[in-house]
């Protein structure tokens, strides 16, 4: 079983509030989970006590059976220096021309200097 600590979106239509949970990678978001291990509410300010509260001993444990934390919650706890800030890959810009339109944006942009 791969188990992976996430983000369990709860709280109202447009005030999220999210727990920190250790759950099977196959399970649904806000499905089944093994603990609950902390929250996140992004409606507190950063730096303020209570935006990330985490039960540390339980984080501990978990990550060393083999859990893994999403890049969300790395990045959460990266914050409270718990974990290391993973590196975010931004993805390839799709709306960009392909290569045959680029070639030929080129060959217009030569013939108009030339």
């Amino acid at each position: 079983m791969a188990l992976k600590i996430r983000l369990a979106r709860g709280g109202a239509k447009k005030r999220p509030f999210y727990r920190m949970v250790v759950a099977d990678s196959r399970a649904a978001r806000d499905g089944a989970f093994l603990e609950k291990l902390g929250y996140y509410n992004p409606f507190v300010e950063h730096g303020q006590d209570g935006r990330v509260v985490v039960k540390e001993e339980r984080l501990r444990y978990w990550m060393s059976v083999g859990a893994k934390p999403s890049e969300r919650v790395a990045v959460l706890l990266s914050t409270l220096g718990l974990c290391d800030k993973p590196v975010i890959v931004p993805s390839p810009k799709k709306s960009a021309p392909k290569k045959k339109a680029q070639e030929r944006m080129a060959a217009k942009a030569a013939a108009a200097e030339g």
